[in-house]
């Protein structure tokens, strides 16, 4: 399957390059020219598989797009730039950017470094555990063949979780990621949804119990 690299880029020129250099490659580009738009569609369901974040954009720049969306996913980050000067280059690196290319650049040079960046980072795309089948599109998840019955929290809390088996997610990163659009609501509310997710997985499996408990960091699924 095609990969998806969102282009985050307002000179239309520099896009269509690197947008044609991707398709030729077997990739499948997205071109967004605002920092807001980047952002709206890496929280979507279609988010891309790496980002190519250009750092001067019209309503805000890229270091600040990079650090609001490390809140919420570790999409890897190749950054744009006109500028070669190396505190940029350390900024932008220790904010969680993957590599830096200064303009002018090969496109050709740039897919070659997304396809290393893709290979070493797996895509940034987790296994889901087998014994839960995610189905992003319906909006359900199944454990052990068996459908949760969930509410809506419940399923993103859930879905966030399956999406990084194994990661420690802390109240606060989960709170960013779930409850976006209730700003007001308070992080024990994640103890209560994982509350009440462990009891309806015990109702299916007794014996289950896949979200740890990491006191003082938060909490994580368990991979196997």
């Amino acid at each position: 399957m095609s990969k998806t690299v969102l282009i985050v880029e307002d000179e239309q020129a520099i896009a269509d390059s690197i947008a044609y250099a991707l398709r030729t490659d077997g990739f499948t580009p997205r071109h967004v020219t605002l920092g807001e738009q980047a952002l709206a569609v890496l929280r979507s369901e279609a988010a891309p598989q790496l980002v190519v974040l250009d750092i001067g954009l019209p309503d805000m720049s890229g270091l600040e797009v990079c650090r609001r969306l490390r809140q919420f996913s570790d999409v890897p980050v190749i950054f744009l730039t006109a500028r070669s000067d190396e505190i940029d280059r350390i900024v932008g690196l220790e904010i969680g950017a993957d590599d830096y290319v200064t303009k002018p650049f090969s496109p050709r040079e740039l897919v070659a470094r997304i396809r290393v960046i893709l290979r070493r980072a797996g895509a940034g795309v987790a296994p889901v555990p087998e014994r839960f089948e995610l189905r992003a599109l319906e909006a359900r998840v199944l454990f052990h063949g068996q459908p949760l019955e969930l509410t809506r929290y419940e399923y993103l809390l859930l879905k966030t979780l399956l999406e990084h088996p194994g990661h420690v997610l802390s109240r606060a990163q989960l709170m960013e990621r779930v409850w976006s659009a209730a700003p007001d609501t308070l992080d024990r509310t994640v103890d209560a949804h994982v509350k009440s997710l462990r009891a309806k997985l015990r109702a299916i499996d007794a014996q289950a119990d896949p979200i740890h408990t990491h006191r003082g960091l938060g909490y994580s699924l368990a991979g196997a």
